[in-house]
């Protein structure tokens, strides 16, 4: 990859077929959908449940969106796994697969010196043969890259940006102004409310888990902003927002985005993971659908 990537990368989910497997026909009508409002593809990340994929499911999934955009739009496939040699594996038969970058979570479940986060990232960004995104999820990691870390790493040749989820202002905001000055290093937003802000404060690009569900909607967030019209840019992260706020407020955001994306009548199939909506939920998630399945016209 040779520039930025800017603009909306979808955090596209994984469809699973009725007997629970990976659907390479359902993903590439969701990549279509993305591509309608010129998203990129964020493949086998949280909202792609990555966490219940084995390697030769993310391997076929990398390959489905690959191959469906065909060089139209950027796709960044995840590859973070709990050890530095599996991250490693994975991120060079990604790589050969034609992907424009690769993104790294900190290892979860052991808790990391800093130290130890350069170290496992310098490996994989020495050995992986395409450009390296950091991932900070410390939510779900239990580890943090620190500012000061992402700025340190950005001395890599081979590393190339951060995409923040922690999910506040203030996290976002002390990668931007750590590494402000760090030569072909992005900032990348994670949360879907902080979109609009993080292009305001200089992201390249944001990763939207709600775009699975109003591709469009997120999609005018960054088009507006790209075009100057801020007042606009800002009522579509308006929408989105209020959105974030309603659908979360029933459950764990993937499966959530799923489930919406479901009962809008995209067929991606149910979550692999343990959880059960009940008929409350679903009601719930369908007044959202009802509310917001229609993005503004902006």
């Amino acid at each position: 990859m040779t520039k930025t990537i800017r603009g909306v990368l979808t955090a596209v989910v994984t469809p699973f077929d009725r007997a629970g497997e990976v659907s390479p026909q359902l993903l590439r009508r969701q990549v279509q959908r993305q591509m309608q409002y010129d998203n990129g593809i964020f493949c086998n990340g949280t909202n792609g449940e990555f966490f219940v994929l084995d390697m030769a499911e993310k391997l076929l999934v990398t390959e489905t969106c690959v191959n469906e955009v065909n060089g139209k739009v950027p796709v960044v496939a995840h590859i973070g796994e709990i050890s530095t040699a599996t991250t490693i594996k994975l991120g060079k038969q990604v790589a050969a697969m034609g992907v424009d970058a690769v993104s790294v979570i900190a290892p979860y479940f052991v808790p990391l010196k800093q130290s130890e986060l350069i170290y496992h990232y310098s490996a994989i960004a020495d050995a992986v043969p395409v450009p390296v995104y950091l991932y900070n999820i410390p939510g779900r990691t239990g580890n943090t890259i620190e500012p000061a870390t992402a700025l340190k790493l950005a001395e890599h040749p081979n590393i190339i940006g951060v995409k923040d989820s922690a999910g506040s202002y203030e996290s976002l905001k002390g990668y931007i102004d750590a590494t402000k000055d760090a030569p072909n290093f992005d900032v990348l937003s994670g949360p879907d409310h902080l979109a609009h802000q993080g292009f305001l404060d200089g992201c390249s690009a944001c990763i939207s888990g709600l775009a699975n569900f109003s591709p469009e909607g997120v999609s005018l967030i960054w088009k507006h902003f790209r075009d100057g019209n801020l007042e606009k840019s800002k009522a579509a992260q308006d929408f989105i927002s209020a959105l974030r706020k309603d659908l979360y407020a029933v459950a764990f955001a993937p499966a959530a985005v799923k489930k919406a994306t479901v009962l809008l009548g995209e067929d991606v199939g149910e979550s692999r993971y343990a959880i059960r909506f009940s008929e409350q939920d679903l009601a719930a998630i369908q007044q959202v659908v009802a509310k917001y399945g229609v993005a503004p016209k902006l």
